[in-house]
């Protein structure tokens, strides 16, 4: 055989022949129809894949998508995630479709009619997973796809953008630590993701690491929302022995830790220090304004694109790709105050420093209400 028939392109044709199917029923799997049963659906789908089909480019004129998939679309996290997506999307002359579908472990089971019906040329999906038979599906049709931050540990197949989660858990408690802080509580996230434990393993690793022994009535598993870090913050400053110190596994638990603490009549950051993680704009702008670890969101966003595209075109990518997380330090941290049992190391506060430069903290003489300037 001629090495330009074993590298032609199969048509659909064949691919009907093959499967013993008509030609329509090919074209319906194709683009995502659900009158068609499984066992025909995963027959068609295995020879495409088998075979390497490629559907043929858009037509002139016809605008590329890329779909952006959540769980939830109702916080500025996801906001700056969709601002890196829309930032390399456009300068690629490519539109964004936002879905909210699923849990954050799964698109929902009918989402993957409707993008196959879309046909977007890659899609990104937050906080999620797939189901091998979904990935068949977007293979067979030529749609690649990147996780951001995926909720469990990715298969080594799966393109996967994230960040150093266990590292931003060392920096926010060893700063804590070098404080003077022992007594240290945390308000992870969802004990059934990734990033929740990684941070949570952070932050055990930096309180060995100081000669501390991690206490686990000290742990909680949060939501990484505002309610949640309030309830779980209540309990922890509510104990007999409670923290002198909270690391919020995200900021907006770490300003729901901000009204608990007002609640119980302490004041932050002389009562008790508080450090988020994110560093999202309203970080900067809580009331005092929010030690945080920074997780690059709009990069991870950028760098998500990047791979789906380079993917696409067929060109050699990494599958996993992690970046750096940093500790931004304002106001909300400061040596705990004598008499709470913790030690006396100073520290310096009034400032917002990430690594050796430093932005203003002047903000911090503004009349304020609890928790938001």
């Amino acid at each position: 055989m001629r090495d330009d028939e074993d590298t032609r392109r199969i048509t659909l044709a064949e691919v009907a022949q093959e499967a013993g199917v008509s030609l329509s029923t090919v074209s319906k799997v194709l683009n995502g129809r659900q009158d068609v049963s499984p066992v025909t659906r995963g027959k068609v789908e295995r020879l495409l894949e088998a075979h390497s089909y490629r559907r043929t480019t858009r037509a002139a004129g016809e605008a590329p998508l890329i779909e952006l998939v959540f769980h939830e679309l109702d916080s500025v996290w996801s906001m700056e995630l969709i601002r890196g997506v829309e930032n390399l999307a456009k300068a690629h002359q490519a539109s964004v479709v936002l879905t909210e579908s699923g849990t954050r472990h799964a698109p929902a089971a009918d989402w993957i009619e409707g993008v196959l019906q879309r046909r977007p040329i890659g899609v990104v999906l937050v906080f999620s997973s797939l189901p091998d038979a979904v990935k068949r599906q977007l293979g067979a049709r030529s749609i690649p796809f990147v996780i951001v931050d995926p909720a469990g540990d990715p298969e080594p197949d799966v393109p996967s953008v994230g960040s150093a989660n266990w590292s931003g858990g060392v920096a926010a408690t060893r700063h804590l630590v070098d404080l003077g802080h022992r007594r240290i509580g945390i308000i992870t996230g969802p004990e059934d993701m990734l990033c929740s434990l990684a941070r949570l393993d952070g932050y055990r690793s930096a309180l060995n690491m100081a000669g501390i022994a991690p206490d686990a009535a000290l742990v909680r598993y949060g939501d990484f929302h505002v309610e949640g870090g309030y309830r779980h913050a209540m309990e922890l400053l509510r104990a007999p022995d409670r923290p002198t110190a909270i690391f919020a596994g995200s900021d907006l638990q770490a300003l729901g830790v901000l009204e608990a603490a007002r609640v119980c009549g302490l004041r932050v950051p002389e009562d008790l220090s508080v450090v988020g993680y994110d560093d999202v704009m309203i970080a900067r702008w809580s009331s005092p304004a929010l030690t945080t670890v920074h997780q690059p969101l709009r990069a991870m966003g950028e760098e998500a694109v990047q791979m789906l595209l380079r993917l696409r075109a067929g060109e050699p990518s990494v599958t996993r790709l992690e970046l750096a997380t940093s500790l931004v330090v304002r106001n909300s941290t400061a040596p705990p105050s004598r008499g709470t049992g913790a030690g006396t190391e100073q520290g310096e506060t009034g400032t917002e420093q990430r690594g050796t430069g430093a932005e203003t903290g002047a903000e911090r003489s503004r009349p304020a209400t609890p928790g938001l300037r």
